[in-house]
């Protein structure tokens, strides 16, 4: 089930809300057994919400919880080398599940070319175009949505606890809570056990924040919905053609839409779980910060998926020993850091690929680039040399092998007249689509609201028509989605 689905806005998520309230409403006397209370129904909803996709999905979540439990359990009952060896252990059992169902196929498909007896060149580019030979019949392993997520966030909760950074969790539904929240359960925002662990205990809801949250859900649905999914139909209609013979123009519009695509995609998904979880008085952090204003790929990555972001630097960087070691030990931790990013997106080279190109520019930068940047009296050209790093670096996220990307790219700069013209990939609602995610992309929206809520005048006579156009948004919304057009979901994959 996804947030931008029929089922979801027009049964689960009422009905959830409806039986949550109620409970809260109850005269429960102690504020501790009230958020007992409302934390169970949260449970059960984000239980039902998961299993949805699959009973055995949910098995391995509930796997996942128990040990993470027991693990933190044990580590804050032990001390020394026995409490470190059982933090290495729930890591080992973390990984290994996750390693499992993400990485098993890809090892199998290269043992397989690896002892078919074909020709070094046919078994090199059988393992780029990720070919399988079936010598061992093996059925592919099926990827639990949101297995990347919630084995982060779990790995980030019995780190804490092991560094004294959070306190363990003794109740096992407010900790399979904290883990299992449906509305960052699938692709985050990755939360750490800190920032919310008041709020899981004890947190009084408000028809300010109830209001808050509907506007954030209904603004990053649109995002999803008209702007996402528009852009995206036509990325996808570029890239199932065959490549040659597309043409510059066309694929750089294909390249520019995939990358309008995925921000916004993921962006209203970071969205909708934001204000889904103010909805429940829970306030989770930011996952974006309008990364493509960015003048270096440094900030870029100070704003895009900023709690994947933060979990690398945390649990990795900086126990890496982060940039505090020298230069050269810091340049090869962004190496290792990038390297690791890129392999948790996804079992393909494009996706380990597509990080050591960040891991490069990162480097890049820290050598050479940095200074030139910073006193650069033409901002706008920053913003030029990190969209361009941007979209060439999106094509190798979106080609299903290495292979196809280095063919897309070649035609991106070749020379004369496709077989196809630009008009024949563009609607009304695509042209509106490009233009909206272009002009949004900038912090427009947070300023005018900052300035209609600085003037009080202003603000009495615009607080009614932005209710009517959050309205319209929702119910357009909706009327796209009922009428069953293309509506997938980018992260879903990892």
């Amino acid at each position: 089930m996804i947030f931008s689905s029929v089922i979801f806005n027009w049964i689960f998520l009422p009905v959830t809300l409806g039986l949550y309230y109620l409970v809260a409403a109850q005269p429960w006397g102690k504020e501790e057994t009230a958020g007992r209370a409302k934390n169970a129904v949260l449970l059960l909803a984000s239980l039902v919400f998961y299993g949805l996709g699959g009973y055995r999905y949910l098995l391995i979540l509930l796997a996942v919880l128990v040990i993470n439990y027991i693990s933190g359990l044990l580590i804050d009952r032990q001390s020394g080398k026995v409490s470190k060896l059982v933090l290495i252990l729930a890591v080992i059992a973390d990984l290994g599940i996750l390693f499992f169902f993400k990485y098993f196929n890809i090892v199998v498909l290269i043992y397989e070319n690896l002892i078919s007896g074909l020709p070094p060149f046919k078994i090199w580019n059988n393992i780029i175009t990720l070919t399988r030979t079936g010598e061992l019949a093996f059925t592919d392993i099926v990827l639990p949505i949101g297995i990347s997520f919630y084995i982060f966030q779990s790995i980030s909760y019995i780190a804490d606890v092991k560094r004294g950074e959070a306190k363990v969790q003794k109740n096992f539904i407010d900790y399979a809570l904290y883990v299992s929240f449906f509305p960052q359960l699938i692709a985050g925002p990755i939360v750490r056990f800190s920032d919310i662990e008041k709020q899981i205990r004890f947190r009084h809801e408000t028809t300010e924040q109830l209001s808050e949250g509907i506007t954030r859900f209904i603004l990053g649905l649109s995002k999803k919905v008209l702007i996402a999914n528009e852009v995206g139909k036509i990325a996808d209609e570029i890239w199932n053609h065959k490549i040659g013979g597309l043409g510059a123009g066309v694929t750089w519009l294909a390249a520019i839409s995939y990358t309008l695509q995925i921000f916004y995609d993921f962006s209203g998904y970071s969205d909708m779980a934001i204000g889904l979880g103010k909805m429940f008085g829970f306030n989770i952090k930011e996952n974006f910060n309008y990364p493509y204003i960015s003048g270096s790929i440094t900030e870029f990555w100070r704003r895009w998926h900023i709690s994947l972001g933060t979990w690398f630097k945390e649990y990795v960087y900086i126990p890496l020993g982060g940039s505090r070691k020298g230069l050269g030990k810091t340049l090869i931790n962004l190496l290792i850091v990038f390297t690791l990013t890129g392999i948790w997106h996804g079992a393909n080279f494009t996706f380990l690929l597509w990080g050591l190109i960040y891991a490069l520019l990162l480097i890049v930068e820290k050598l050479f680039l940095k200074k030139a940047l910073d006193k650069n009296p033409v901002r706008f050209l920053n913003h030029i040399y990190v969209m361009i790093s941007v979209i060439m670096a999106w094509i190798f996220f979106r080609a299903d092998n290495i292979q196809r990307a280095g063919r897309f790219i070649a035609e991106m700069f070749r020379a004369g007249d496709g077989e196809y013209s630009v008009l024949s990939f563009l609607s009304m609602h695509g042209i509106a689509a490009i233009a909206a995610g272009i002009v949004f992309c900038f912090p427009i929206y947070p300023y005018l609201k900052k300035k209609v809520e600085s003037n009080t005048k202003a603000l009495k006579v615009l607080t009614p028509v932005h209710t009517v156009i959050l309205i319209l948004l929702f119910v357009y919304s909706m009327i796209v989605i009922v009428s069953g057009s293309y509506n997938p979901f980018i992260y879903y994959r990892f």
